[in-house]
């Protein structure tokens, strides 16, 4: 799963999977984001002087946010349905964001865990415009790894 020496990976060329399940028609996932706490660390030298060391902290959990264009299937609403009515049980998913190179064969994983919708956003109607109606799902995770 690496790309050729030289080459780069594309941006537009990605792909969402939760629970095992190809989520199509994604136009953009935003919030992809490894990160961890700074613990700082006071201390004196052995000559005295004011040391500030940084050391690594815990993860931090994350979110992501998936747009895709408004249609018949109704998952994302069933989905934050179900977690507005507590069901965390069957709510918590794994999944992965997986990215493609140009020949559609996968070069990146990036895996989260836990994850449950936070907020479900629909795009602003507006009287006069022709743009495609989306719909905006903020996905909140408690770990993100890269595979």
């Amino acid at each position: 799963m690496a790309l050729p020496e030289n080459d780069a990976g594309v941006g537009y060329s990605f792909g969402l999977e939760v629970d095992g399940i190809q989520i199509k028609h994604i136009t953009e996932i935003s919030g992809l984001k490894m990160e961890q706490d700074v613990v700082e660390l006071k201390q004196n030298d052995t000559k005295g002087n004011y040391v500030i060391k940084k050391l690594p902290g815990r993860p931090k959990a994350g979110e992501l946010t998936v747009t895709r264009p408004l249609n018949a299937d109704n998952s994302f609403k069933d989905w934050i349905k179900s977690a507005q009515l507590g069901k965390m049980t069957e709510v918590r998913k794994g999944g992965a964001v997986i990215l493609y190179d140009y020949e559609n064969q996968p070069v990146a994983r990036y895996n989260f865990t836990n994850a449950w919708p936070k907020s479900l956003e629909m795009s602003t109607l507006k009287a006069g415009d022709t743009s495609v109606l989306t719909e905006k799902l903020v996905l909140t995770f408690e770990t993100l790894a890269a595979e």
